[in-house]
């Protein structure tokens, strides 16, 4: 549930599995970029990936076992909206949330690889986005396509607790203290999937 006004983080992701860097990187994004929640929007699939994810009870069950915070809800809003691309989800999200300032977070792994996301410019119009930096991906990150298309709207570090409360497009890339993990790996060790 959010009210107008409130500063809501949305991490969309499959969560194939949850594991202690989305956790790490939430706790992060609520106090660096101010927010009230942070929404956890556990995905149907990634259209970007060859292969389907885990069956969604299992992720969503993984994922509160992760992340058990006052602050953090773990949802399949994104199932039952019936979207699989952001912008999409922005599409019908918004509407039904008024006055709720979001702010769509994401690894600088994927601001490396988001101009090859669905209508990504329009998503970049919609929200402001929220970039928290991933280890071995900052360079990359910081000299993307979309970085680059949007470097007049980069909002320096200091003023991440602003970013909430400004019109997209804007973004803020934070350094953060990082985690070495990835849902890949731990796919790759065994014992999930």
């Amino acid at each position: 549930m959010a009210l107008p006004g409130m500063r809501v983080g949305l991490l969309g992701g499959s969560f194939d599995p949850a594991h202690a860097g989305h956790a790490h990187i939430t706790r992060e994004a609520l106090r660096r970029f101010g927010l009230d929640r942070v929404w956890w929007l556990v995905s149907p699939g990634n259209p970007l990936k060859p292969h389907g994810p885990a069956p969604m009870v299992r992720r969503l069950d993984m994922a509160r076992r992760v992340m058990s915070h006052p602050r953090v809800e773990i949802t399949d809003l994104e199932a039952r909206l019936g979207t699989r691309h952001t912008a999409a989800l922005l599409g019908k999200l918004l509407p039904l949330y008024p006055g709720v300032r979001f702010v769509w977070l994401m690894g600088a792994d994927n601001l490396a690889g988001f101009h090859k996301w669905d209508r990504w410019s329009q998503i970049m119009r919609s929200v402001p986005l929220g970039v928290l930096a991933r280890p071995g991906c900052g360079i990359d990150a910081r000299v993307s396509p979309v970085a680059r298309a949007f470097s007049a709207n980069r909002v320096p570090p200091h003023m991440a607790r602003c970013l909430p409360d400004m019109a997209a497009p804007a973004w803020c890339f934070v350094n953060i203290p990082m985690l070495a993990v990835s849902s890949t790996a731990l796919r790759a060790e065994g014992g999930w999937g």
